[in-house]
């Protein structure tokens, strides 16, 4: 256990860049994905194909794995645009409602029972969100982008804890991101119609940028995560991810300055959610989430 919380965190830390770096990148969201994905596919090929770790599996197994790739990359997309429309602590922040949906979508989904104390924590981070949501309409259209965003985080962790008692995790990455990357691929020319971005091509420092958040903030984020996921209930890592703002705005702040931005209402609602967080792991530490594995 101590081990799987410690990829855990890992992973989180990893996750944190991931705001900062989308704000960095020039190019608008729908292409920033679709060159992530692009970039992420081609380098676990050539990992897995040089450990000898690469399986051909049946349609009826890529199916399932693919459709829960989909819904990462719908995640992302929605994750990246609520930065684009707002900023980047907006963004992260939007990304803390992740723990709700997956308090309410693990029940539905696999057949146990509601958590009171899942709902209840999960009530304390919304409350969070409500306080940012009133502070500032302008950044609105990014909390209701970051809100749908957070929804398939939860939608996409609840899968793939179906998915790793049947496949090995690198063979659930792979074709997950792979099968995310087609799709976005045959829907692009649609979505570039539809919001056209200034630059189709990276620059040189979009490049870097993208590979940065390609190999460190996707493969190794993404296998540390599940990983964790074996020994750890879905709720638990969605909830150890709302740490995940605390990193970004951090970085946000030094970077863009984004704190002249934000006011004490803000601030309250990270409170809420950063308790949120501390409250669950008094939870874990007390040995209730070996308890809930066992009702999954």
């Amino acid at each position: 256990m101590k081990k799987a919380f410690l990829q855990l965190h890992l992973s989180v830390f990893l996750a944190g860049f991931t705001g900062i770096l989308g704000k960095l990148i020039t190019l608008n969201e729908g292409l920033l994905v679709w060159y992530r994905l692009l970039i992420t596919s081609i380098s676990l090929f050539i990992l897995f194909r040089v450990q000898g770790r690469f399986k051909k599996l049946p349609w009826k197994d890529i199916l399932p794995i693919g459709s829960t790739g989909v819904i990462v990359a719908l995640h992302w997309l929605f994750f990246y645009g609520s930065i684009k429309y707002a900023n980047v602590s907006i963004g992260v922040i939007c990304f803390s409602l992740t723990s709700l949906f997956t308090a309410i979508f693990d029940p539905l989904i696999n057949r146990r029972r509601f958590d009171l104390a899942e709902m209840l924590l999960s009530l304390l981070t919304l409350f969070g969100i409500l306080l940012i949501f009133h502070f500032d309409s302008q950044f609105r259209t990014g909390i209701i982008l970051g809100i749908i965003s957070a929804m398939f985080a939860a939608l996409f962790t609840v899968f793939n804890k179906r998915l790793i008692k049947r496949f090995d995790t690198y063979t659930i990455t792979f074709y997950e991101l792979t099968t995310g990357f087609v799709v976005l691929t045959a829907l692009m020319p649609l979505y570039l119609l539809a919001f056209p971005g200034a630059n189709l091509i990276p620059s040189v420092p979009d490049v870097i940028y993208l590979l940065i958040l390609s190999w460190f903030c996707t493969i190794l984020m993404y296998l540390l995560s599940m990983s964790a996921l074996k020994k750890i209930s879905p709720f638990t890592v969605n909830l150890c991810y709302n740490l995940e703002p605390v990193y970004s705005i951090i970085l946000a702040f030094i970077i863009f300055h984004e704190n002249k931005l934000l006011n004490g209402a803000f601030y309250a609602g990270l409170a809420c959610i950063i308790l949120s967080v501390f409250l669950q792991m008094f939870r874990v530490a007390k040995g209730k989430d070996l308890k809930l594995e066992s009702s999954h």
